[in-house]
């Protein structure tokens, strides 16, 4: 399994050093735009007592969190692969036991979000008693007990079936590290699509009643079911692009078979689509659609060189 290894890693020689200079240049600009809009909602998010008090804006932070340090991590992978940067196993299973769980995090969190929406709209007397902030504590733990699963899956059917002498071997990082038989790819792909199932099954179930809620109501109430619905719908989109991201290892795989030029291409329109998209709509949806996080975010991006009065 080793050599297997280390044929993959000296085979994407070829396609790594034919990469367009100026694609990764943009991907990199990209990653710090992202990191750097990310940072400025956190420290945001610390500034004001509703928003660390409230559940939606916790869960919000979650993302923000993991988002971050998801992107950050496969960023280097990709550096590490474009300038073929080798590095022992052990390290590797390492890193990527961190990418596992936070892979998974941000969809988990998605449904979490989308569930408060729910109670907010459909359950509103009950949403201060069910929505609070020692229950939003215990949700995210339970978000990460959740997520975890996939993880502890694949590294167990890694650890069963690898010697101990590949954790010290060099070798190009990626996740695909972990598969060392086919069997543990359809595993590992049918873990995630029975949770993402289960998500937009959810998802689906939320919009339907914040659809009746929002046809019933009238005023304010029909605006703020409308917003809800709208909410919704986005997170919908969200876990749609991070179920297409679990397939992209699969695409990929069959198109190096292919042609080198083209499985380079591609790869890096999915890290730029499924990875960096997906995680870019959660400070839209609440950052820039919130008047509070908008106006803050202002604040911040213009060093505070206007008065921060909104928030006063």
């Amino acid at each position: 399994m080793a050599d297997n290894n280390s044929l993959d890693s000296y085979l994407l020689i070829y396609l790594e050093v034919q990469t367009d200079s100026k694609v990764i240049i943009i991907v990199q600009i990209l990653v710090a735009v992202f990191l750097y809009i990310n940072l400025l909602l956190i420290i945001t998010f610390f500034q004001k007592e509703c928003f660390y008090t409230t559940t939606r804006y916790i869960l919000f932070a979650v993302t923000l969190l993991s988002d971050s340090l998801l992107l950050f991590l496969t960023n280097i992978l990709v550096i590490f692969t474009q300038f073929l940067i080798t590095i022992q196993v052990w390290l590797c299973v390492i890193i990527n036991v961190v990418v596992l769980l936070y892979l998974t995090v941000t969809p988990v969190t998605l449904t979490a979000m989308t569930l408060e929406r729910y109670v907010a709209v459909c359950m509103p007397l009950h949403h201060g008693e069910l929505c609070s902030t020692r229950n939003t504590i215990n949700c995210i733990l339970i978000i990460h007990a959740l997520s975890s699963v996939p993880c502890v899956v694949i590294l167990s059917t890694f650890f069963g079936s690898a010697s101990l002498k590949f954790y010290n071997q060099y070798d190009i990082c990626s996740v695909e590290i972990f598969m060392i038989y086919l069997w543990q790819q359809h595993l590992r792909s049918a873990i995630y699509q029975l949770q993402f199932l289960i998500m937009c099954i959810i998802l689906v179930f939320c919009y339907v009643k914040i659809m009746k809620v929002a046809k019933a109501a009238s005023g304010e109430d029909k605006q703020s079911s409308r917003k809800g619905l709208r909410t919704v719908a986005l997170h919908g989109f969200q876990l749609l692009l991070c179920l297409i991201q679990l397939w992209c290892p699969f695409i990929e795989a069959a198109l190096f078979q292919i042609s080198f030029n083209l499985f380079n291409n591609v790869r890096y329109l999915n890290f730029l689509l499924f990875y960096l998209a997906p995680r870019c709509l959660s400070p839209l949806i609440y950052g820039l659609r919130d008047e509070v996080y908008f106006q803050a975010l202002k604040y911040y991006a213009s060093f505070g060189i206007k008065l921060y009065m909104t928030l006063e």
